[in-house]
């Protein structure tokens, strides 16, 4: 057996030290900072004890064992002294005033009440200390887009009278903002704040990264992902963002964040991508431009020419030539991050662009070259380096005398519908005014000449004793073990099972590959997937680590630092016997309110790409996989199974899909999963020229596809307005491999598809054996090479564990805690919840519906004790329950929930101890009445 070892102490440095790197320090009127040795620092803001390690759902869904808020983390710096009584206040009102954490799917509060502060207390404050810190907190997340309210992008109320009143107080006033992705920032100039950071959501170890970077102990070198606004209503997509439930027209085309604002509202940036400042100061010498062989080289020397030591970003950006097509004023092509650089040294730094990180997609021929794809237009290509891209200085330029066709593409995924789009007309003067045209629309029907893409039916030959193993050895060849599955076991390979399915680690998304007792039989593993990306979600309650978030890793600009992160995520994967991590997310930060923006990166395609390249590099390292997602243009959450975004052609090539290229191709990505939504009309699931002519035959990619879980398909050629979860058939038929997910999959849930059905009834319009064989191979070429198929052929990797944080989780990967329900069941409790251990406990039901659960337990306190207990079902909260002390006497507290699928872990928490649960009673009450909608 093969061992690895992970070394927990480095994994947990690792993290603090990328978070740290991610922090973007925005202001240091002064130089407040860093803090001084021996300050006195009022610490306000109630969250300072309940930091928001990640965004909300599946993404952010981590059991830890413990968090450090940014409080502990200052207070274990020996060079501050937080105000005792200032914590003590807080404490008491925080105990009167407990967090909303809201119960249910997507149900919490972004913000959370705050503590009045009044002028006296502030004047007190700063009487005695020297600085003021104030945190911000916010959250935001799956299904549910954040919204331009008070308490959400903008302050409430009672944090602008938090911010005036200290700041009115306090000499030197410092702002943290613990969040996920960008808020309006107005405050800063109003209330004339000094020092102003985004330590993000940085996982579990996030306050630790806080007191490195406030103490000075490390230097700030992180960079904004995204540009920052004067106003919400100055981002070009902000017209176009949730005003239609149904649609979203992304008018702006490619200029999406600093294109737009470089091309057309400069004035309009308040903090632009690239800012962020450091304790020291660089200087930029020396800079070569080279150009050869379609790849930009440039090179320079950083110096530090300040009294610290510190890392530097460098970004270079091109503006390329007016032409035909109209183009935004900059553009990243590439960006270095240099090692820490002492006070009076310097290091030089290369980057390299490949032409087409600045290559102009032309969606209707009009450059000149009579084809639709990527072009190089005549002209001078200017080149600008610095880090934001408001400040980069000139640093050379190259000019191309003909206009070059690079790549020809077609027009596969563009628009079916007219509308009419951005593009930038030139002044003459170097400046730019708004002009519209009309999006040029599909003229190819790619998925009408599908079989022209389809190899030959396999003869099928029935079990013939081949195994997987045997294809994987070179005994025999992949056709001969796909000739022996059958019209069922091909049905059937194309789905997955979950949520919670007990044929893999417990508590975990699906299952999928060897899924039924025909196919394991022939030797195909069963490959298991969880939630990500950053940590595991696992449901069972067993304890994993919880990585900074996508925005925070961005922020970097370091790809060898996420590089060295995610290398140890591969190996607890490994432990826990994880094949896949559904993440990263790589999105783009279309708007600023997207929900899930703390899951991806940025509003660039390449600082995206390249992040996510770094991930993919990083775990499979281990053998593991990471599921690059929501393939493609899913930027909203609201309404997003059932809206379309309507988006041309030429946007989806330069903004929304480089970074899906570029971890593929550069990265080596082989899972994709595909989104919610639809592009222009067509659901993401089934759409062939996503899936297919892009994905497939324009990329090269031979992986696996799979979809989000519960995905809506279209059922209907003839009518894209129809959609179910059963039409497996034209999902297949786009070459998405698996359908996530299905409550059960075994030969008796054949018929819950439509896919055997087209199969041996259809005329082969929907589906033929020669595509599912396609598919299966698919499925079976990634399935040869996962930790499960080493598992299969008993090469499996042992963990050794260093130090770890959970060595007393007793949650174990394979447990069986599975119960089956038929009408009633009782299950003895073995946890010692006593203690504040964890109740967990599967149930098994064939039936949907509702369930009455009655906990039965004693407690040794007095009836005036109060002990809380947290119910969860596959991770999300449902309902509290409060014990009393009941003298030893065992009482009962019944509560009524849902269960939607037919494996569900439930999780009975207790915040702390003090209550013994002995037993518990289920019982099947009632099935759904049709009103209760699906979680997602």
């Amino acid at each position: 057996m093969n061992e690895i070892t992970l070394n927990w102490n480095e994994y947990t440095e690792a993290a603090v030290k990328t978070a740290a790197e991610g922090i973007v320090m925005l202001e240091n009127k002064g130089g407040v900072l860093p803090l001084r040795k021996g300050s006195r620092v009022a610490l306000f803001g109630r969250m300072q004890t309940h930091y928001y390690k990640s965004g909300t759902g599946s993404g952010g869904m981590v059991n830890v064992h413990h968090v450090t808020d940014i409080r502990e983390g200052l207070n274990d710096c020996p060079d501050i002294t937080l105000d005792p009584g200032l914590m003590d206040i807080y404490d008491r009102w925080d105990e009167q005033n407990p967090i909303d954490k809201g119960l249910g799917w997507g149900k919490e509060a972004w913000s959370q009440a705050e503590m009045p502060v009044s002028e006296d207390l502030a004047k007190e404050l700063a009487s005695r200390n020297d600085v003021a810190v104030i945190i911000i907190a916010r959250t935001a997340g799956e299904d549910r887009d954040n919204s331009s309210d008070k308490g959400a992008y903008y302050l409430s109320d009672s944090e602008e009278e938090l911010l005036e009143n200290v700041s009115s107080a306090f000499e030197k006033t410092i702002v943290l903002l613990n969040v996920g992705n960008i808020i309006d920032m107005s405050f800063v100039e109003k209330y004339g704040i000094k020092g102003v950071l985004y330590v993000w959501q940085s996982g579990m170890t996030g306050g630790i990264s806080v007191a490195r970077v406030l103490s000075g102990k490390v230097n700030p070198s992180g960079c904004l992902p995204d540009t920052i606004a004067r106003s919400l209503e100055d981002y070009a997509s902000n017209d176009n963002f949730c005003r239609d439930l149904k649609e979203d027209v992304y008018q702006e085309d490619i200029f999406v964040g600093y294109r737009y604002f470089s091309t057309f509202a400069e004035d309009k940036v308040l903090y632009p991508f690239g800012a962020g400042l450091s304790y020291t100061v660089f200087e930029l010498t020396d800079a070569e431009l080279e150009f050869g062989n379609n790849t930009v080289t440039f090179s320079v020397t950083v110096r530090n020419t300040g009294d610290v030591p510190g890392k530097k970003a460098v970004m270079l950006y091109c503006k390329a030539p007016d032409g035909k097509l109209s183009k935004p004023s900059r553009v990243l092509t590439g960006f270095a991050k240099t090692g820490t650089i002492p006070s009076g040294e310097q290091e030089r730094v290369t980057i390299t662009a490949p032409v087409r990180r600045f290559a102009s997609f032309d969606d209707d021929g009009r450059s000149g070259t009579g084809a639709t794809g990527f072009v190089l237009e005549k002209g001078v290509y200017e080149f600008f380096a610095g880090s934001d891209f408001i400040t980069a200085e000139p640093v050379g330029s190259f000019e191309i005398s003909e206009t070059q066709l690079l790549e020809e593409l077609g027009t596969a995924l563009a628009p079916s519908r007219a509308f009419k789009r951005l593009i930038a007309v030139p002044n003459g003067d170097g400046t730019y005014s708004k002009g519209e045209e009309d999006a040029p629309l599909l003229t190819d029907n790619y998925l009408g000449s599908r079989m022209d893409r389809v190899g030959p039916e396999i003869e099928q030959t029935g079990d013939k004793g081949i195994r997987l193993s045997d294809v994987k050895s070179g005994k025999n060849t992949m056709d001969e073990f796909i000739a022996q599955l059958s019209d069922e076991d091909l049905c059937l390979i194309i789905r997955g099972e979950g949520m919670g399915s007990p044929k893999v680690t417990i508590g975990t998304a699906a299952a999928f590959g060897g899924i039924t007792k025909e196919l394991k039989g022939m030797g195909i593993p069963t490959l298991c997937c969880t939630d990500g990306p950053s940590g595991m979600r696992l449901d069972s309650g067993k304890k994993a680590f919880s990585l900074p978030n996508g925005t925070c890793l961005a922020s970097t600009f370091n790809t060898d630092l996420i590089e060295e992160l995610y290398t140890y995520l591969g190996i607890e994967m490994l432990s826990n016997r994880i094949d896949a991590l559904l993440g990263p997310g790589i999105n783009i930060h279309r708007h600023p309110l997207n929900g899930r923006n703390f899951e991806y990166f940025s509003e660039d395609p390449l600082l995206t790409g390249l992040m996510a390249s770094a991930q993919v590099k990083a775990l499979e390292k281990s053998g593991v996989t990471p599921v690059i997602k929501h393939f493609c243009a899913n930027n909203r959450e609201t309404r997003r199974r059932e809206m379309t975004s309507t988006v041309s052609s030429r946007a989806l090539r330069e903004i929304y899909l480089p970074a899906f290229e570029i971890a593929i191709k550069e990265g080596g990505a082989r899972c994709v999963m595909t989104s919610y939504n639809r592009i222009n009309g067509i659901y993401s699931a089934n759409n062939y020229d996503q899936n297919t002519m892009i994905l497939r035959e324009q990329w090269g990619f031979t992986g696996l596809v799979m979809t989000d879980w519960w995905a809506y398909i279209n059922n209907d050629d003839n009518d894209p307005g129809q959609y179910s979860l059963e039409a497996h058939s034209a999902m297949a038929r786009s070459q998405n491999d698996v359908y996530m997910v299905c409550t059960s999959v075994e030969k008796e849930n054949l018929p819950e598809s439509d896919c055997y059905k087209e199969l041996t009834e259809g005329d082969g319009s929907r589906i033929t054996r020669a595509e599912l064989q396609r598919n299966a191979r698919n499925i079976l070429n990634f399935a040869m090479n996962t930790p499960a198929m080493d598992r299969v052929l008993g090469n499996e990797i042992k963990v050794t564990h260093i130090d770890s944080p959970f060595k007393d989780d007793d949650v174990e990967v394979d447990s069986d805690v599975f119960y089956t329900l038929d009408d009633e069941l009782t299950i003895e409790c073995t946890a010692k919840t006593s203690r504040g251990k964890d109740f967990i406990f599967g149930i098994t039901s064939a039936r949907a519906g509702y369930l009455s659960l009655e906990f039965f337990g004693y407690s040794n306190l007095g009836e005036l004790a109060q002990i809380p207990m947290t119910l969860y079902i596959t991770s999300i909260p449902v309902a509290v329950l409060t014990w009393n002390g009941t003298n030893g006497e065992i009482v009962s507290k019944k509560i009524e929930c849902m269960m939607y699928t037919k494996n569900c872990v439930f999780r009975a928490h207790f915040a702390s101890g003090g209550m013994s649960v002995k037993y518990l009673k289920i019982r099947y009450e009632r099935p759904f009445d049709g009103t209760e909608g699906q979680p997602e």
